[in-house]
């Protein structure tokens, strides 16, 4: 895992909100941009700010444990 990213790539991602997020406060989500290469996640309420940035196969480990909960 990593985190930050400049401004100009964040940018570019194309992010998707999570479906567990919150409906009754739209910006108080996570936010996830995946790409071929890396799983990237923000907080929404500050999309400039810093970020994660995971492998896929370790995105994919932790699943089944965001599951359980």
């Amino acid at each position: 895992m990593t985190h930050g990213t400049s401004v100009e790539e964040a940018s570019e991602l194309e992010w998707f909100k999570s479906g567990y997020s919150d409906s009754s406060n739209p910006s108080d989500c996570v936010e996830i941009a995946p790409t071929l290469t890396t799983i990237r996640l923000r907080d929404s309420k500050n999309p400039e700010g810093p970020h994660l940035t995971f492998a896929p196969t370790a995105w994919a480990a932790f699943l089944p444990y965001a599951a359980q909960v």
